[in-house]
């Protein structure tokens, strides 16, 4: 083979295996993205489920006394 058949065929692997780095990279960046995507709606219904909770305890008298007390009782 010349020396130009050589050089292009060398850059033909090159480009071959560049294109296969890129598939992967995009995969892992996909994949990536999902991943963040799960974290930020997980994260989104814990700061639901928070202000809810805080909604329902400002409801709440600061000095009430728990449900389980009983002055009747005593």
């Amino acid at each position: 083979m010349s020396e130009a058949e050589d050089r292009l065929t060398r850059l033909e692997e090159l480009s071959f295996f560049q294109e296969e780095q890129l598939r992967e990279l995009n995969d892992a960046l996909t994949l990536q993205q999902e991943q963040l995507d799960r974290l930020e709606q997980q994260v989104a219904d814990a700061l639901a489920v928070i202000r809810l909770l805080r909604d329902k305890l400002a409801d709440q008298p600061e000095n009430a006394p728990p449900p389980h007390f009983m002055p009747e009782r005593y």
